[in-house]
């Protein structure tokens, strides 16, 4: 079913408390507000890490990034008297960003990413800055983002000085999806421009939100295509008149993966496959694209959960260095901005979508080819008697799916492997994972585009042979599935261009338009 309007926003607030990838998802796409807690107790522990910081200073104490330069410069001394201009220069040198900018969706999860790190207490940083992100959000002031220049570690610099720069009064935002100066922007919201603290420069940029904010929106993306390619290929299945008790309940319950039991459960639930004895003349063992796409879908529905603990601990962690230790009074200089696990989970993520990209492709080439589609016309063409001679169906279309497939195929080098040393050999092992998922991201944008062209393609499938044999009806979840993709491609009766409704289908994917399986 298509989605009701949005009447009302839910509210995340931010706090101490774990968050999850839904609540970024949600204000990625305006569906809930950042909320920053009230609650004395958090706001006293935030404000902790600011004094106990004030307070060394003034005991000229030595705090990386705060008395000294940055990274291979952390041995040079700032004198006191230009400590306080050392954040902006922090976040003036880091603006060499390049690529296309970051989406608003993107923007408001990145901000909202590296709004729930600082909420953890362990930055060192003011409750008004945490405050000027959350005002930032609720006018819908977004930074301008460049999306390429970071290796991730440490952190994501160069993308998130744009924040800064911002919170600042400086660079450009997003408003109404309109790029505006963001002191003109502040302004005329009532928002005055932040002033930042010693450390503060350091602690929003020092981190992992971007490539992290980027992994929620890709989670939520690839979970979604795991019900609709197991819808489309049950579509599939009925179409080439295929064997429904490949996914027998008990033939499945001997290899206990239990994302792919899921997949055959919802296959069985599409195509009603209880214990009943096979029919006469289905064929024994259909092509793997068929049989074994349990086995397929099924690999990206159990690494989810995996995917989605690294993501969480990431997005619930203090990420940036030093962590302030306000309770014990110290400051521990590490690592935390390091990407790792996000890497691994997006290199993880973007094979396993590929495949299913992969697989898709391959269904299409048996629907189309009539040597494998059982009865069904070459490209599944539906023009009859003498028209069918000009018509060429889905023919083009399917070129198109392998050539997509086939970019999303060669997007799968894992990007974590790929580590450079950068910035005077300081920063020598480095994640790369804001590449892996913007590399993921691109896999999804491809593989989205192969579901909608087998969307238009098992749809035409089921009606061409549902006008074959009128007699054996397609299963309800299935007939209410071509209903649904019928308010947007009707069948293909004549050659027409697709594209348009290939772009309807791929806004209805994202917006997750349709409710599948319990």
């Amino acid at each position: 079913m298509h989605p009701e309007p949005t009447t009302s926003r839910r509210a995340v607030t931010f706090d101490r408390e774990r968050l999850t990838i839904e609540d970024i998802v949600d204000i990625a796409r305006g569906n809930a507000s950042a909320v920053l807690s009230a609650d004395p107790v958090f706001r006293a522990a935030i404000a902790r890490g600011a004094d106990f910081l004030d307070r060394l200073l003034r005991e000229d104490g030595t705090i990386y990034g705060v008395t000294t330069g940055y990274g291979d410069s952390c041995t040079v001394v700032i004198p006191p008297e230009l400590v306080a201009e050392l954040p902006h220069h922090l976040y003036t040198y880091h603006g060499c960003g390049l690529g296309e900018y970051l989406t608003p969706a993107q923007t408001r999860a990145v901000m909202a990413t590296r709004l729930a790190s600082l909420s953890k207490g362990f930055s060192g940083v003011s409750v008004e800055l945490l405050e000027q992100i959350a005002r930032l959000l609720d006018a819908g002031l977004l930074p301008l983002i460049p999306s390429e220049g970071s290796v991730g570690a440490s952190g994501d610099l160069t993308p998130l000085s744009y924040l800064a720069a911002v919170l600042c009064g400086e660079r450009e935002v997003w408003r109404d999806g309109v790029q505006v100066p963001a002191a003109q922007a502040l302004e005329e919201a009532g928002i005055a421009p932040l002033r930042l603290r010693p450390k503060e420069g350091l602690a929003i940029m020092n981190g992992t939100a971007v490539m992290t904010a980027l992994a929620c929106l890709a989670w939520d993306r690839a979970a979604y295509l795991t019900r609709v390619c197991t819808r489309i290929t049950a579509m599939a299945s009925f179409a080439l008149d295929g064997n429904a008790h490949h996914f027998d309940e008990t033939l499945f319950s001997v290899k206990p993966h239990a994302g792919m039991q899921g997949v055959a459960a919802w296959l069985r639930e599409d195509m009603h496959v209880g214990r009943q004895a096979e029919r006469n003349g289905k064929r024994l063992q259909d092509r793997y694209s068929i049989r074994c796409a349990p086995h397929v879908i099924g690999v990206l529905a159990d690494a989810l959960p995996f995917f989605r603990q690294s993501i969480e601990n990431e997005l619930n962690s203090a990420n940036d260095n030093p962590i302030i230790d306000a309770e014990g009074e110290r400051v521990l200089h590490g690592g935390h901005f390091y990407g790792g696990h996000i890497a691994f989970a997006m290199d993880g993520m973007k094979n396993a979508v590929a495949n299913l990209a992969d697989l898709l492709d391959r269904q299409m080439a048996l629907l189309v080819d009539s040597r494998y589609n059982h009865g069904l016309p070459a490209n599944l063409s539906g023009a009859e008697g003498a028209r069918a001679a000009i018509n060429h169906g889905l023919k083009a279309l399917q070129i198109s799916s392998s050539a997509w497939t086939a970019e999303a195929l060669k997007l799968t080098m894992p990007a974590s492997v790929f580590s450079r040393s950068t910035e005077c050999h300081n920063q020598d092992k480095v994640s790369m994972g804001t590449i892996a998922a913007r590399d993921c991201l691109r896999v999804l944008d491809l593989t989205e585009q192969v579901v909608a062209a087998l969307l238009i393609t098992v749809r035409q499938g089921v009606w061409l042979r549902l006008r074959a044999n009128p007699d054996n009806p397609a299963p309800q979840a299935l007939m209410e599935m071509m209903e649904l993709i019928g308010r947007d491609v009707a069948p293909v009766a004549e050659d027409r261009r697709l594209e348009p409704e290939l772009r309807v289908l791929i806004a209805r994917l994202r917006e997750q338009a349709w409710s599948l399986y319990a």
